[in-house]
């Protein structure tokens, strides 16, 4: 799971300014961590569908960021999923 120090250092490694924990790149990043957590979950736990229906939510979430950073600035978008390593 994603303990205090983990989230400080993702949050420092995204945020756009000092101090910034709201910025989307900021959500999104902490979103794909816990996205990548579950999915590694779900290879050893394959009936687990409550936890399922929670990683469903993320993504929609995530997805929901994504394009309102996309509509309000594409450069920033762009950088950001290749930074993440999200699209092929």
């Amino acid at each position: 799971m994603l303990t205090p120090e983990d989230k400080a250092a993702l949050v420092a490694e995204y945020a756009t300014a000092e101090g910034d924990t709201g910025s989307p790149e900021v959500q999104v990043a902490l979103l794909t961590h816990r996205i990548k957590y579950l999915t590694d979950h779900f290879k050893t736990h394959i009936h687990d569908n409550h936890s399922r229906t929670g990683l469903l939510r993320l993504v929609s979430r995530r997805r929901k960021l994504l394009d309102y950073l996309h509509r309000k600035n594409a450069p920033r978008y762009y950088e950001l999923i290749k930074r993440l390593g999200l699209r092929k």
